[in-house]
């Protein structure tokens, strides 16, 4: 076993899922994740947690979700009861196909996804934690060698954690204290981004790959808070599968908080599908700022593309409890979509009047221009 996966679970189950002994720990492990799945179950064992293992397969997936008429039991009571009892969620992406449900009508996965409300709720109110092991089917979608997609994974995943952490302290704390967050883009070859977000009263989390920083991503490497009255509009330069469908060129016009208009130069159908998915998919749940200098390009794989240092990227629908006051409810929704856009080059990041990025540069590195 290349050692670098050993390193991987290590991380993954110290760092990140803070893993003790006694916690009840669900395993999930996609079809070409064993080898790292091996890997974390030994790391589980050396710390006397109890562990239960399940299978995430999109092959089967798809399956299930073409044989079915569509018409899902809402909250299947042992598929809530095994998250409900959880203390940890591990998930091991790594499947063969990252396309294995493009032929699933959308339709029907936004009812599967509705019908799971309360599932999704538990899973998240555990100490979960997403990964991936690097696959040839990842290493395909990135357009790269295996051997080249495992040194990108690994530079992403095996990192400084503590360091990066308190690096990105600097930007939670401008969010923290922000009312207004403006970000514009005024590139010659695409439309043009100019638009606002209120940020006052959330709180900006530090998502440093593990729990104790309310992060649940490893790789993670961005702040990201919950905004809201949002105005104008935004145009989305990075492709990215949703849904096992490629989304290219989205644009998005908002007027007061909400989606009012849209258009994608590829799979519009899929974006209009999630959209309308309910009243909150036509909101935004997030604002993202990647910072994670280890991910040098995009490889149409959210996890590791929206931690991208020279990237900003919103979702439309959920938004996260812990950039919310105690108490108040944020944006609900059954999706969280997150959509990317490359702040390399003439943008800006301005937060109440001050440009605090530009051109992908931080007010804080080298080479920063006011």
């Amino acid at each position: 076993m290349d050692q670098r996966v050993r390193e991987h679970a290590q991380v993954l189950v110290d760092w990140s899922a803070r893993i003790g002994a006694g916690d009840d720990v669900v395993l999930s492990v996609a079809e070409d994740a064993h080898e790292l799945g091996v890997a974390v179950a030994e790391e589980l064992g050396e710390r006397g947690a109890n562990v239960v293992t399940t299978y995430g397969s999109d092959e089967i997936s798809r399956a299930f979700l073409r044989g079915h008429d569509g018409d899902f039991e809402a909250d299947p009571a042992h598929e809530l009861a095994l998250y409900e009892n959880a203390d940890s969620v591990l998930r091991l992406g790594g499947g063969r196909n990252t396309t294995a449900t493009t032929d699933v009508p959308s339709d029907k996965r936004q009812a599967y996804s509705k019908s799971r409300t309360g599932v999704r709720e538990a899973r998240m109110d555990t100490d979960w934690v997403s990964t991936v092991h690097p696959t040839r089917s990842l290493a395909q979608q990135a357009g790269m060698a295996y051997e080249e997609y495992q040194d990108f994974v690994y530079d992403a995943i095996l990192r400084d954690w503590e360091s990066l952490a308190n690096e990105m302290a600097r930007m939670k704390d401008v969010l923290d204290d922000a009312a207004e967050v403006r970000i514009v883009k005024e590139r010659e070859d695409q439309p043009p981004t100019d638009l606002t977000l209120a940020v006052d009263g959330r709180t900006a989390v530090n998502s440093a790959a593990s729990v104790d920083y309310d992060s649940h991503n490893l790789p993670s490497g961005e702040v990201f808070t919950a905004p809201y009255a949002t105005e104008g509009e935004v145009f989305f330069d990075v492709p990215m599968t949703i849904n096992a469908q490629e989304l290219r060129d989205v644009k998005l016009t908002f007027e007061d908080g909400e989606v009012v208009d849209f258009e994608a130069g590829q799979n519009e159908d899929e974006l209009a599908a999630i959209l309308d998915t309910d009243a909150g998919a036509r909101r935004l749940g997030e604002l993202g700022i990647g910072m994670n200098r280890g991910i040098d390009r995009f490889t149409d794989n959210i996890l590791f593309d929206e931690k991208m240092g020279d990237t900003i990227h919103l979702a439309v629908g959920r938004a996260y409890d812990a950039c919310l006051p105690e108490g108040e409810a944020g944006n609900d929704s059954a999706v969280h979509v997150d959509m990317i856009t490359d702040m390399s080059e003439d943008s800006r990041i301005e937060v109440d009047g001050e440009v605090v990025q530009r051109n992908g540069t931080f007010r804080w590195e080298d080479g920063f221009e006011a």
